[in-house]
């Protein structure tokens, strides 16, 4: 599976109103990766699975309006400034992230200094970082704003899950379906146990899923209007950030943190 998916499910196929040639444009933008900088059109054809001559327009419209450069030498691409300011206009309409700063750095200057605290939202089948308060130790997770993690194989993924209403979890499980039909099983049973942890604890793990050398905990959060879900957790290397510290000291704190976050009395 890979880690971003792309081009039209069936239903935005379906969809009279759904726009192709602008998913087409924002699928190119997507095709960049953590410490890329420059992409060639067969390099972008190649991950999107379109031809090279509709490649070729598109990176072309692109460079028009300023979202991405080229580099007539190369024949290579890079992302420019205009995608950047789109980055950073998503990023402070995100009321939740100055809210969680304060909340955040207190649960990452606990008693472990390899504890990291990140909040993340979903995107198509990942969990993508929109605030991180990375750990006090040098050596530490390389986590940063814009990190990917897998939406239904990490704690972040599953606390967002189980924060949704039945109706929304439901539709996300159709659209991973319908692009990874194999995973179809490990899915369920990766939410099933998330909700059984969550009921009876009050948040999700995540001890080895994702990367056999990462533990954490996360828990949903809500905005002020509750038209979104985040995922808020603490964790670590393995080595130095163990379950029973997770689960006895940082807990309760992650869960009171989350609901004076989503504005919600204790329980």
């Amino acid at each position: 599976m890979s880690d971003t998916e792309f081009g039209a499910n069936a239903e935005e196929a379906k969809d009279r109103n759904f726009i192709t040639a602008l998913a087409r444009g924002l699928d190119v933008l997507r095709c960049f990766r953590p410490n890329e900088t420059d992409l060639t059109n067969n390099d972008i054809s190649e991950r999107t699975g379109l031809p090279k001559p509709t490649i070729s327009r598109l990176t072309h419209t692109l460079c028009k309006l300023d979202y991405l450069v080229a580099d007539a030498r190369t024949g290579s691409y890079r992302l420019s400034a205009g995608v950047l300011q789109l980055g950073y206009g998503v990023l402070s309409g995100m009321e939740i992230g100055e809210r969680a700063a304060d909340a955040m750095r207190a649960l990452r200057n606990g008693p472990n200094s390899y504890i990291t605290c990140a909040l993340a939202e979903r995107h198509r089948m990942d969990a993508v970082y929109v605030a991180v308060q990375r750990s006090r130790e040098e050596i530490s997770l390389t986590m940063h704003v814009g990190s990917r993690l897998p939406l239904f194989f990490s704690a972040a993924g599953r606390s967002i899950l189980v924060g949704m209403s039945d109706r929304d979890r439901a539709a996300v499980f159709r659209y991973a379906n319908e692009r990874d039909p194999d995973g179809q099983e490990a899915r369920q049973s990766s939410i099933e146990r998330a909700m059984d942890e969550y009921k009876a604890n009050g948040f999700c793990t995540g001890y080895g899923d994702w990367r056999p050398d990462v533990n954490g905990i996360a828990v949903p959060v809500y905005s002020l209007n509750g038209a979104r879900v985040y995922g808020l957790n603490v964790g670590g290397p393995a080595f130095h950030v163990k379950k029973k510290q997770l689960e006895q000291h940082y807990a309760k704190s992650l869960i009171d943190a989350a609901q004076t976050l989503s504005c919600r009395p204790s329980g």
